[in-house]
């Protein structure tokens, strides 16, 4: 196995935003569009994910498995909807669950969050 490399640590959190272990990539944490509709903020949390795998040269088709937390379950279709549009059937593995965030902003705010990993064949 190469090197483990980590992306966006936060001391203050105690995290990273993304791993990068051997053939995966392992993404925490993608939001967007903070305090915006349930749509905008699937669409944000999607564009965070494409940001940090263009930082190591991939795109959201080497995704392979998500979890999507919701802070209102039935949210589901209109996450479902974006989905459709963003892979293109190529669709990931999916959990999908609600969850209270406790996050600034309250009800108002976070709605969506996503974890990732994607796997990179062969890196070069």
């Amino acid at each position: 196995m190469s090197e483990i490399i980590r992306y966006e640590v936060s001391e203050e959190l105690a995290n990273s935003g993304f791993v990068e272990a051997g053939d995966f990539i392992f993404l925490s944490f993608c939001v967007g569009n903070v305090g915006g509709t349930v749509g905008e903020q699937v669409e944000g949390a999607l564009d965070n994910m494409s940001d940090r795998l263009k930082q190591v040269n991939l795109t959201l088709e080497s995704v392979v498995k998500v979890d999507v937390m919701l802070r209102d379950v039935w949210d589901i279709p209109v996450m479902e909807e974006v989905f459709r549009r963003r892979f293109k059937g190529q669709y990931p593995a999916r959990k999908t669950v609600s969850t209270e965030f406790a996050h600034k902003g309250g009800s108002n705010g976070l709605k969506v969050q996503i974890d990732g990993i994607a796997y990179r064949k062969n890196k070069a």
